[in-house]
């Protein structure tokens, strides 16, 4: 008889273990450091493409589903049903469900100079607005890619002439946008804060991603490492009317942040001390925004700690094996396509504030875990 998910939940003591959402894109090349078998980048289809990411407890139109050894029950549908029981009355109240995930973003190249859209421009086009954060784990970082830097913003002597100039000329040659922009180079063990409206071209880093529930994005570059991208990842963006009024699509750019001159001082993030204790150490590795937070948990070898937090969250292990509450729980070492993994959870609001024991099993390595907060927990240094 299939298990309710009162009786899922229960059984995992408020926490659930999720299996893993893999995802494949046509354009660009992946980067391999997902710990996919080497032969299953393609498994979800020619047509498809390579699979670069992996989505990590998501209610969206490809959900994270529970490990029930045998049930079948997204996490969307989880969170319908039990509600305020699982994510908290605050969070229900004010969203209706879980409103981020995460994602390792696995790209061998850098991908196009885009924006996502702020939450007044989503909306026409039946989106939401999409903030995001990137860090860079060293255990997702086996090799760099071609090209670890990323673009941010424009560089402070740029006009709007200029980039109106760039979408003048989308269809007629490589505009080179970025010649406009600033690289940074990344960092392995820091990230960034990506506001909606900010333009950027991600670096060959594997990624990790707390942002908000959207699809919106708009692309500015028309040709990356020799792959040409149509301007209707321009007029997508734009509600129907506007879909080429290049006045329109340069309004999509928050321009202040754009061009701001000490860009990195105010949306590079280094990690910062959240909590120490016997055992272990947390890591804020995401902050100073409205939408969402994340820590970095490192538990010793041979530790077992119990780590308390005050709202629902997202998690996946990076590192280690040991346990995870009442769960058996290792990082990934090369998984298969379809396969049940033991290295993503997401922790009920009742768990996270009664607290999570978790035993590091190994006797030299680390237990590293990345864990994803909404706008419930929100850290602002």
């Amino acid at each position: 008889m299939p298990m309710s998910t009162r009786g899922i939940f229960e059984k995992g003591e408020g926490i659930l273990r999720l299996m893993p959402v893999f995802i494949a894109h046509k354009f660009s090349k992946p980067g391999f450091r997902l710990r996919l078998h080497p032969d299953d980048y393609y498994g979800l289809g020619m047509k498809n493409g390579a699979i670069k990411e992996r989505l990590l407890s998501t209610v969206m139109a490809r959900p994270s589903y529970i490990d029930t050894e045998g049930d079948s029950i997204s996490l969307a549908d989880m969170v319908k049903e039990m509600g305020a029981d699982i994510i908290g009355e605050e969070l229900m109240e004010n969203h209706g469900t879980w409103p981020i995930h995460a994602k390792f973003f696995d790209y061998g190249e850098p991908l196009f100079h885009h924006l996502h859209l702020d939450f007044d421009k989503a909306a026409p086009v039946g989106h939401l607005g999409k903030p995001e954060a990137y860090y860079f784990p060293p255990q997702m970082n086996n090799h760099p890619g071609t090209f670890p830097h990323t673009y941010f913003g424009l560089d402070p002597s740029t006009t709007k002439e200029m980039v109106l100039k760039c979408l003048r000329d989308f269809e007629t040659r490589d505009t080179n946008i970025t010649a406009l922009s600033r690289a940074f180079r990344l960092e392995m063990g820091t990230g960034w804060y990506v506001p909606p409206g900010v333009l950027h071209a991600p670096g060959s880093y594997c990624t990790y991603e707390p942002q908000w529930n959207s699809y919106s994005g708009a692309v500015y570059q028309n040709v990356v490492a020799g792959e040409v991208f149509s301007i209707d990842g321009l007029r997508n963006c734009c509600p129907d009317g506007k879909k080429d009024d290049l006045n329109y699509m340069l309004d999509l750019i928050d321009w202040n942040i754009n061009v701001d001159p000490h860009f990195k001082e105010h949306y590079f993030r280094p990690p910062v001390l959240c909590r120490e204790g016997e055992g272990y150490t947390e890591n804020w590795i995401t902050y100073n925004n409205p939408y969402f937070s994340a820590k970095e948990l490192t538990v010793n070898p041979g530790q077992t700690v119990t780590v308390i937090d005050d709202a629902a969250y997202g998690c996946v292990l990076v590192q280690g094996h040991g346990k995870f509450g009442v769960y058996d729980a290792e990082a990934a070492t090369m998984v298969r396509l379809g396969q049940r993994t033991a290295d993503e959870y997401f922790v009920s609001q009742m768990a996270a504030k009664k607290g999570v024991t978790i035993t590091n099993a190994s006797m030299f390595e680390p237990m590293v875990i990345l864990k994803h907060f909404a706008d419930d927990l929100i850290c602002q240094l």
